[in-house]
């Protein structure tokens, strides 16, 4: 069994901004299963996506990224 790496912080910050994955799929009009990719990590969206993220869930981009 493999440990999947997780990059990023997007599901933990949703839920702390009590927003859903078809919300931030709706403000970056993309859809739902991408988003819901990003939060599993399965896929990572790019760096400018991140930005967009950031700025939508108010917060500063490394707060999106695990350390």
């Amino acid at each position: 069994m493999t440990d999947k790496k997780k990059f990023n912080r997007i599901k933990v910050v949703l839920a702390e901004k009590e927003m859903t994955n078809a919300d931030l799929a709706k403000a970056l009009n993309v859809n739902q299963a991408t988003v819901s990719r990003w939060c599993t990590n399965d896929t990572q969206p790019s760096i400018e996506t991140l930005f967009e993220i950031a700025k939508i869930l108010e917060v500063d981009a490394p707060k999106l990224l695990r350390d």
